[in-house]
């Protein structure tokens, strides 16, 4: 598990996002979702990211609909197979580390809007077989 004061950091907005690659945007859900429910994740991951975002000064990064779909995806497969850290998490979900893994749910249009920005849509798309 990672140090609290990472995650706080984190919660805060104090994480570097030029230094915040999918990968870590992944190992902090992870790690929220160790501590905190499903909604109250929900909650406090994404205002950690719109501090994150109006510190970079690009606010308009955020995406409200990724945030959720992302923290459902690892909310899940950490339901599944519960897993003891995140090394062993991210090794089981390669998938994961995909940041185009939600192109399966959404069409790019919708997940790019300005509605989807502002508060989480539900997919347009059915799941592909694989």
């Amino acid at each position: 598990m990672i140090e609290a004061t990472e995650l706080e950091r984190f919660m805060d907005g104090g994480a570097d996002p030029r230094h915040f690659p999918h990968r870590e945007h992944l190992r902090m859900s992870f790690e929220m979702l160790r501590v905190y429910d499903f909604p109250e994740s929900v909650l406090r991951y994404s205002r950690a990211l719109q501090r994150m975002t109006v510190r970079a000064g690009v606010p308009q990064l955020f995406n409200q609909t990724i945030t959720v779909a992302f923290l459902a995806l690892v909310a899940e497969r950490m339901q599944l197979a519960g897993h003891v850290d995140f090394v062993a998490f991210a090794a089981a979900n390669p998938d994961l580390l995909d940041s185009s893994i939600l192109k399966r749910w959404y069409s790019p249009e919708r997940l790019s809007s300005g509605s989807a920005r502002r508060v989480f849509l539900l997919p347009d798309y059915l799941p592909r077989s694989h």
